[in-house]
């Protein structure tokens, strides 16, 4: 097992940071339900941004400022030795524009579209950052706080692409960490690879009795769809090939002209999502070779790498050590979460779930119970300090 810089000596100020985080808790789930109330569709995160950047420069966080992408960073209390820990959430949410966002409160129990995934992670980062500001604690290395856009669906995870691009802020990091959404026990050091297509089959169209006949690009669609799904699949590792959207036509009395079919598909393991990729070519190519006058594209619409963070990594064992602190048992898991880009280039990464409960993420009846909330924060400012160590105090 690797050594990792410990805060374990007696310190009164982290003491006084954990107990801030309780006393403040009120003002966090206030924050969470205030980020949640503004909209953040896919590629329309700038008004959140706006309003994260705010919290930022008043948790006394310095160079505040957004990139060429919409990501919101914020330099926090750190020293200058070694490479920087990021501390991240992400901004957007998979709501189209026009979805009411509104959050309803009853006691501990908070409902709204996207109040965990992900108001609650960036609630937790601004906790974190405040906590740092109460007790004047300073880590030894680098701090960067980091409101991400982009981690939804289509998004495709193109802020912290753009974060870790060569020279981008976050190149010469140390370690990553995402806060994401509820829950106490998992720790994702495994990142779920996925890659998504468009098909898109194209013909002459024309009048549905007139011209029948005329090839149609959705009776060859709905043929490749078939053969898909037949396809056998990798059950350990595990890999899941999923029809995902379809459309195209003009009129119910028309022979289409276009009609395309989005698929997801996802492994931890890259040769997996390779076969699947040949595979899915060879469907396409087969069918629609039957229908001479058709053409079809294949398009890469989604391209998430997958990796792993080893357990033995000082980011894992400060992430470990924080979660059985907090009274819990740490459970080390999968997911595909921004963490996935960092882990993918070897940079020690891993996602955090933010105390709490919560269910029926990705609708509009989400939920979020605020249970051990505060225990979620402390586990997150604890993790940082572990990892990134406690600078003297003056």
């Amino acid at each position: 097992m690797k050594d990792f810089p410990s805060s374990s000596a007696p310190d009164p100020r982290i003491q006084r940071a954990f107990e801030y985080l309780v006393e403040t808790d009120e003002t966090t789930i206030k924050t969470q339900i205030e980020l949640s109330e503004i909209p953040a569709p896919p590629f329309q995160e700038r008004q959140r941004g706006l309003r994260l950047a705010e919290l930022f420069t008043s948790a006394g966080l310095l160079d505040v400022r957004a990139d060429e992408v919409g990501n919101v960073l914020g330099v926090g209390p750190g020293g200058s030795e070694g490479g920087a820990l990021v501390v991240s959430a992400h901004l957007d949410t998979v709501f189209q524009e026009g979805t009411d966002v509104s959050v309803t409160r009853e006691g501990d129990l908070l409902t709204g579209a996207g109040i965990s995934d992900d108001a609650r992670g960036l609630a937790c980062l601004m906790a974190v950052a405040r906590a740092l500001q109460a007790s004047g604690l300073h880590t030894i290395r680098p701090l960067l706080f980091v409101g991400t856009v982009g981690e939804e669906g289509m998004g495709d995870l193109r802020g912290v692409k753009h974060l870790f691009r060569s020279g981008g802020e976050g190149s010469g990091a140390s370690a990553f960490i995402s806060l994401d959404g509820a829950g106490l026990d998992r720790i994702v050091v495994n990142g779920l690879g996925s890659r998504r297509y468009r098909i898109t089959v194209r013909g002459p169209g024309g009048h549905s009795w007139v011209d029948w006949g005329t090839p149609n690009p959705l009776h060859t669609l709905n043929r490749i769809g078939a053969r898909l799904t037949a396809l056998p699949l990798s059950t350990q590792p595990r890999a899941t090939l999923t029809l995902a959207r379809t459309g195209g036509g003009k009129s119910i009395n028309a022979i289409p002209q276009q009609c395309w079919l989005e698929i997801d598909t996802r492994s931890s393991v890259g040769e997996h999502l390779d076969d699947l990729q040949a595979q899915i070519r060879a469907a396409v190519e087969a069918e629609v070779a039957r229908e001479p006058g058709l053409h079809a594209t294949i398009e890469v619409v989604g391209d998430r790498p997958g990796g792993e963070t080893d357990e033995d990594e000082p980011l894992v064992q400060a992430a470990l050590e924080a979660t059985r602190q907090r009274g819990r048992m740490p459970q080390l898991a999968l997911s595909s979460t921004d963490a996935n880009v960092p882990m993918a280039m070897g940079i020690p990464a891993l996602t955090l779930g933010c105390g709490g409960d919560a269910g029926l993420a990705h609708t509009t009846d989400e939920w979020y119970r605020n249970v051990d909330g505060p225990d979620g924060t402390i586990r997150a400012l604890h993790t940082v300090l572990l990892y990134a160590g406690v600078a003297p105090g003056k």
